[in-house]
């Protein structure tokens, strides 16, 4: 009876070892521009900012082409984002499907200037996340990527 419980221990032992290399990687951070320098707005209307310099896309839940982040499972994620600004207002909202989480805001009269915001959040798999330039600002990037987008899976639920 005690070989049959040690091997049941080493074959449980395996399993969860087996199972922990399997869980869901999620990790990404991009920057709004690739290269070169650009201020861009101001819209008339919120518009999805595309954080087209992807430096980490751990598990492709983030979309370099629309700017989305899509969750694969459902669980807490982390996002952070970070926006420039040169002389000019900015703000920028954290947009979970349709509705708007937390917004980053700047008021830069002279100068450079800088926001930024975090946010955990629950999501259900196919929940998206992306970040949306306010109404009549301007955000600004330049080659030191300055203005940033970036999540992770912190556990799943």
């Amino acid at each position: 009876p005690c070989a049959f419980l040690v091997i049941f221990l080493l074959l449980c032992s395996f399993s969860i070892d087996a199972q922990s290399k399997n869980i869901l990687k999620v990790a990404f951070s991009a920057s709004l521009l690739s290269d070169g320098e650009a201020t861009i707005g101001p819209f008339n209307g919120h518009t999805a900012l595309v954080f087209k310099n992807v430096v980490t896309n751990i598990g492709s839940a983030y979309d370099p082409n629309t700017g989305v982040f899509t969750a694969a499972v459902r669980g807490v994620y982390h996002f952070e984002w970070h926006i420039g600004v040169d002389s000019s207002n900015t703000a920028a909202v954290l947009v979970k499907n349709t509705n708007h989480i937390f917004t980053a805001y700047e008021h830069q009269t002279a100068g450079y200037g800088a926001s930024s915001q975090s946010a955990s959040l629950l999501l259900e798999a196919g929940d998206t996340v992306c970040v949306h330039q306010w109404t009549g600002t301007k955000i600004h990037d330049n080659q030191n990527h300055h203005s940033t987008f970036s999540g992770h899976l912190l556990f799943t639920l």
